[in-house]
């Protein structure tokens, strides 16, 4: 049997209401049938996702497992994938119908890129219409020195899941991700793409549903969820810094891209769900590496020690409201750990 060049993989847990349409929407692409796959993992629905995905089958494949979460679900998907280019999508959202002949075109077209990311149409399910999110020109990055690596800033947006299609080899670097990110486990794929080196097209290639029954969606009314949300971020960052470094990633790259956010996440959970002493000092000297590339001894021992000396006193509550007043009182601006990276 000849191996298709693409598998699309279709990531599912519950979405009855929309998994039929993100399906449809990749059996009508302007692509040739034979040359790719549809592969779809259920994480465990308790609902009909199951029974609508095997309407599809034998175009379709169906694998099904027990409720782990998204790092789970990618795990237990990759040996079943045959394709040599893997676009991924969520069940709860759809491709536009040439996203696969223009990521493949691109990557054939770019064999430096070990993945390509895409703008996107964003579509809210209370409201009508949609919003076009798309990049201002055609760019390739990577990580490789501090100066490409600034540019994730800008780009990162462009490479969420189903905007991500990555040649094999990136997941192979990646599998087995830590099935601790029941949600946010397309980064440490994305991370890796960045790494690698990755091309972002200016089409706008497919649709990201908001809806109320996001993992993501931000629900400021609901602390629970929007203190599990900062949790699995802090965890997502814990995660994917040991692999940057795996892969080669220099400190000065890290210190202008990956730092930069992982700061802004931490600082702003212990802020608001508070934390360890432990942390907020852990989170401060990540931040200082990262603004001060060659700071002197004498500064260093200065920081550390008023920071540290503060961060080890107060809880992380107290740190940041005495921060933040201390700033306003003496600038009228909030002082560094309030200001926006980048």
């Amino acid at each position: 049997m000849t191996r298709p060049l693409v598998s699309v993989l279709i990531d599912t847990y519950n979405h009855e209401r929309y998994i039929e349409r993100a399906i449809v929407s990749v059996l009508e692409q302007d692509f040739p049938a034979r040359d790719y796959e549809i592969v779809v993992i259920d994480d465990g629905s308790t609902d009909r996702t199951p029974e609508i995905v095997r309407k599809f089958a034998p175009r379709a494949r169906l694998l099904t497992k027990t409720n782990g979460g998204q790092a789970s679900a990618f795990n237990a998907a990759f040996p079943e994938l045959r394709g040599e280019i893997v676009a991924f999508l969520d069940g709860d959202d759809w491709f536009a119908t040439q996203k696969i002949r223009a990521v493949t075109a691109a990557l054939e077209e770019n064999p430096q890129a070990a993945a390509v990311g895409h703008g996107y149409y964003e579509v809210h399910e209370d409201a009508s219409g949609t919003a076009a999110c798309v990049p201002a020109e055609r760019s390739f990055f990577n990580l490789a020195t501090a100066e490409q690596a600034r540019r994730v800033a800008s780009l990162w947006k462009f490479l969420w899941i189903g905007a991500l299609t990555v040649r094999r080899k990136i997941l192979g670097q990646v599998i087995p991700i830590p099935e601790t990110l029941v949600f946010c486990a397309d980064a440490p794929i994305a991370w890796a793409a960045m790494a690698a080196g990755t091309l972002v097209i200016e089409q706008p290639l497919s649709y990201y549903r908001q809806h109320a029954s996001n993992l993501h969606a931000v629900d400021v009314g609901n602390q629970t969820k929007m203190q599990r949300r900062a949790e699995m971020n802090e965890r997502m960052f814990a995660a994917i810094e040991p692999m940057l470094m795996r892969l080669g990633v220099s400190p000065d790259a890290l210190a202008v891209s990956f730092y930069p956010e992982w700061t802004q996440v931490s600082r702003w959970r212990l802020k608001t769900f508070g934390g360890s002493r432990l942390e907020t000092v852990r989170t401060e000297i990540r931040s200082f590496r990262s603004q001060y590339r060659k700071p002197t001894l004498g500064y260093r021992l200065f920081k550390y020690a008023t920071v540290g000396a503060a961060a080890t006193l107060l809880s992380p509550k107290g740190f940041y409201a005495l921060w933040e007043w201390y700033g306003r009182q003496s600038t009228g601006h909030f002082p560094e750990p309030f200001r926006k990276s980048g």
